[in-house]
């Protein structure tokens, strides 16, 4: 395995980017994509929201693609969904869509899209099991907010391949009900997981992931448990793992194409 400095990978990562750029899929063409970023709660709504939102609209300003952003579940829906490459799940939390908003949002990821969500994203949709396995599991429990030691297993992946092998940074620590690794229908790619010796209130053992990635019924999934502070939209480290993950679920980097470029 070849090692990088912070230097190296972020350079690494401008490259992933470029190349993503240049192998287009679906509506990739102008090197552009468009994402609708969803908050809608109907649960626990975070206070960071606003802030998290801000970062969303920066990101696409400065990237170039394009964000538009609702809490209307209304536009879960067969005609509107078809004009974007990614759905965010942003914060969100509770029964967000009705059955008719669920079965073209199904539709939609069988139909190549892709899907990203931020940490209550697995506070969400528990009685909609299909949701469940799009994510990988759903949430459990946390402690209070503290400061964690993160490993990161894989940093080929765009969303950390910017990072150290060592990552302390403070956030709320999700507990998931199941570990997502474990499931072999999913084939869940694991990115980071939490050194539990770390911190306390950590309920999962050795092999805590907290941030992955999948194929799913022909679409793409990508996930972070971390995000819950006003103070991580601010976070340089953590905008470059949101921006990674988007690439992915958008599509632009594509899953035959993430570990081919001697990353590894």
């Amino acid at each position: 395995m070849i090692r990088y400095g912070k230097m190296q990978r972020l350079n690494a990562l401008c490259f992933m980017m470029l190349i993503g750029m240049c192998h287009p899929v679906n509506a990739h063409e102008t090197g552009t994509f468009n994402a609708l970023i969803f908050s809608k709660t109907d649960g626990f709504r975070h206070g960071s929201i606003p802030a998290a939102q801000v970062a969303f609209q920066q990101m696409a300003s400065e990237q170039g693609f394009t964000a538009t952003f609702t809490e209307d579940s209304a536009d879960f829906n067969t005609q509107n969904l078809a004009a974007y490459d990614v759905v965010v799940f942003l914060l969100t939390s509770g029964d967000v869509l009705n059955a008719n908003e669920q079965q073209a949002f199904e539709a939609y990821i069988q139909n190549g899209g892709g899907f990203m969500g931020v940490h209550s994203a697995s506070d969400t949709e528990y009685s909609w099991p299909w949701y469940g396995q799009l994510l990988g599991t759903y949430f459990d429990s946390h402690p209070s907010i503290q400061v964690a030691r993160v490993w990161v297993e894989d940093n080929s992946h765009p969303a950390t391949v910017h990072l150290d092998q060592e990552w302390m940074r403070t956030d709320e620590w999700y507990n998931f009900q199941t570990n997502p690794r474990l499931d072999p229908t999913l084939q869940i790619q694991v990115l980071m997981t939490l050194d539990e010796t770390s911190y306390s209130g950590g309920n999962m053992g050795a092999d805590h992931p907290i941030s992955w990635y999948h194929s799913f019924q022909g679409g793409r999934s990508w996930y972070t448990g971390m995000g819950h502070t006003t103070a991580s939209y601010a976070e340089p480290d953590f905008l470059a793992h949101l921006w990674g993950g988007l690439l992915y679920a958008s599509g632009v980097i594509a899953d035959d194409y993430l570990f081919a470029n001697g990353f590894e």
